[in-house]
């Protein structure tokens, strides 16, 4: 192994991709290694915040996220049982003037799409299917790693961006699994076509409930609509047929409002996902090898940030090893100071305000007013510490 060994990228979801692309737009090369047969995502819509676009700058990628992006008219709270609005805040002009970019709404898919394309037109970035990550071992100037296959893989650094059951910080942080929360998630996609008489098409929206919740905004141009539905459950751990989710369901939501109760009878209740974090923690680093996003720090979807942290880590972790000169084990100590603190709170107040989303009884009478009381301003207040970016590094110290 040389120091001109590529840097290997366990993972090519959304943050693998991005730290392979924001290293390979720097001159560096890369190899992403990826399990599965196809660097091709599944999943849902996801949201992103305007702390994102800097990043999708550095990255050179703003106007491709746009062509495939909506921007909801606003974004609005609700309260889950009356149907009152609580808060809203307009995209234009409140989101973009106050923090210099919108609100985008985008499908998981067509944001990989976008990471891929660019990844394969920047020179030195390597996309290799096929190739499971089982382990690694250091050496005083690189590091190998292992695959489900039997091959050794050579690099002079490994990026772990394989997900909330990530292999690579089982070896550096050693934490256990993920602590599920007690809540489970329904997502679906439908036609626009297919969307109820009665529900706003052009916003993000969040109603919130004693116990439950749901998020809906459009898709792919206005042609689809996605829902998802979160709730507390015992029976979390137990894998249900649809006849079972659909029963808790209808249990849960009985006091919802018709309109969340019309968006549940388009849903298809015959998969749930268990939600599940992490407690922040403060190393991240073994000498050569880091991780990122959610194998870092998995929040839960209270901000809607999982995918802009992991671009914001992937930018950052770029910077710092581009500044660092060779030394990885001191690009990456600093990587871990620059992006911390911030990725923290977002888990610990992610947690706060989840519980103030699901509070019951009185408490909820208090989230409920307090969440009411504040004006558009007062919630772009809120929010600047996390919407205002992240400041990326600062010059590595001697």
């Amino acid at each position: 192994m040389t120091t001109s060994d590529p840097i290997l990228v366990a993972g090519g979801g959304l943050g693998g991709l991005s730290v392979a692309l924001a290293l390979g737009r720097k001159g560096h090369r890369v190899r992403v290694l990826e399990a599965t047969a196809e660097l091709g995502a599944i999943g849902y819509g996801i949201q992103l915040g305007p702390n994102v676009f800097p990043m999708f700058e550095r990255l050179g990628i703003t106007d491709a996220v746009l062509k495939q992006s909506i921007l909801p008219r606003a974004c609005i709270m609700f309260d889950a049982l009356s149907g009152r609005a609580l808060t809203r805040i307009p995209n234009d002009p409140v989101l973009r003037e106050r923090f210099g970019a919108p609100y985008i709404v985008i499908h998981r898919v067509d944001l990989h799409q976008v990471l891929l394309d660019a990844c394969r037109a920047t020179a030195g970035i390597s996309l290799e299917p096929l190739t499971a990550v089982t382990g690694f071992a250091q050496q005083a100037e690189g590091v190998t790693v292992t695959t489900e296959d039997g091959r050794v893989i050579a690099g002079a650094a490994l990026i772990g961006a394989d997900g909330l059951r990530s292999g690579i910080r089982a070896r550096v942080v050693n934490d256990g699994e993920p602590k599920p929360i007690g809540y489970v998630a329904h997502r679906t996609i439908v036609p626009m076509s297919a969307v109820p008489e009665g529900v706003d098409r052009d916003i993000s929206a969040l109603w919130i409930g004693p116990g439950f919740h749901m998020v809906h905004y459009p898709l792919r141009h206005n042609t689809l609509f996605n829902i998802v539905a979160v709730f507390r459950t015992d029976t979390f751990g137990e894998r249900g047929d649809s006849a079972f989710n659909t029963a808790e369901v209808e249990r849960t939501y009985q006091t919802a409002h018709p309109v969340m109760k019309a968006l549940l009878d388009k849903m298809d209740l015959n998969r749930r996902w268990v939600i599940a974090d992490r407690d922040p923690v403060r190393r991240w680093s073994d000498n050569r090898v880091t991780i990122l996003g959610d194998a870092a720090h998995p929040a839960l979807q209270t901000f809607a940030q999982g995918a802009c942290m992991a671009i914001e880590d992937a930018v950052c972790l770029a910077e710092c090893v581009d500044q660092a000169g060779g030394d990885f084990a001191g690009a990456f100590r600093h990587y871990e100071r620059a992006r911390g603190t911030r990725t923290a709170r977002v888990q610990l107040e992610g947690r706060h305000l989840w519980e103030g989303y699901h509070a019951e009884g009185i408490a909820r009478d208090v989230w409920i007013d307090a969440f009411a009381r504040r004006s558009e301003r007062d919630v772009c207040d809120c929010l600047a510490w996390l919407y205002d970016g992240p400041r990326l590094t600062e010059p590595v110290a001697a």
